[in-house]
């Protein structure tokens, strides 16, 4: 009787595509500090020279995976334009629109929570990021903003436009809980009212929190504020 043989499984080619799905979840699952391109390429089975065949450097490869979550976010818009003229939707209709667009690039955040920090590093933008910003300027453009007051609008969102904020101050999470307390006691006498905001301060569960200070409860107040003032300036 012969013996079987075995077939040697087929290897999935390495492409552009599946370098960037390797960083996105090494990056989910162990940080954005764990992406380099000795443990992606360790992650693929494949020699670190054989990443830059299709990322040319590391600047490459963030911009390539922050341009899959943006990605993710025109999935889940079921794509970015909202169609239409200007003028053509009910008042106030806008903002509905443009809140829950929000929302949903902050799910996606928080399903790749180093996005963010390498968001806030980029120089250049994808065509898929502008073309998520003209979006947002569409929505407010056909409730009937100025291109004036809309660049306003934009600046006023800021990041929160794409899901997130920045925050104004963030602890040290060294470990060094005694330094921290000498921080917070000399706080304490330099600004008493911010020592007891922070104090009283209350967040999220850390499912719905990208950063120290910004959980879901601080992010959708900020973006109902400034949606209801721009209501007020269009009305």
């Amino acid at each position: 009787m012969q013996p079987m043989v075995t077939k040697p499984t087929a290897r999935t080619p390495l492409s552009k595509d599946r370098v960037l799905h390797a960083a996105v979840a090494l990056a989910d699952e162990s940080g954005i500090e764990a992406v380099t391109m000795r443990k992606l390429a360790a992650s693929l089975d494949v020699e670190a020279m054989s990443l830059y065949y299709h990322v040319a450097n590391k600047d490459e490869l963030l911009d390539g995976m922050v341009d899959m979550v943006i990605g993710e976010i025109e999935e889940d818009c079921g794509g970015f334009s909202v169609g239409g003229e200007a003028g053509e939707w009910k008042a106030g209709e806008w903002k509905a629109v443009l809140r829950n667009r929000i929302l949903t690039a902050r799910a996606a955040m928080l399903r790749h929570r180093w996005t963010p920090g390498v968001l806030e590093t980029r120089t250049t933008m994808s065509p898929r990021l502008v073309l998520y910003f003209e979006t947002v300027l569409e929505i407010l453009i056909q409730g009937g903003f100025s291109y004036d007051l809309g660049h306003h609008a934009m600046h006023a969102l800021g990041s929160r436009a794409l899901g997130f904020n920045q925050e104004l101050f963030v602890p040290g999470d060294d470990g060094q809980e005694q330094d921290n307390e000498e921080m917070f006691a000399a706080l304490a006498q330099l600004a008493p009212h911010l020592t007891r905001m922070i104090e009283a301060a209350a967040h999220d569960a850390p499912d719905l929190t990208l950063g120290w200070c910004d959980d879901q409860t601080e992010f959708e107040f900020g973006i109902d504020l400034i949606l209801d003032g721009l209501e007020h300036r269009i009305s």
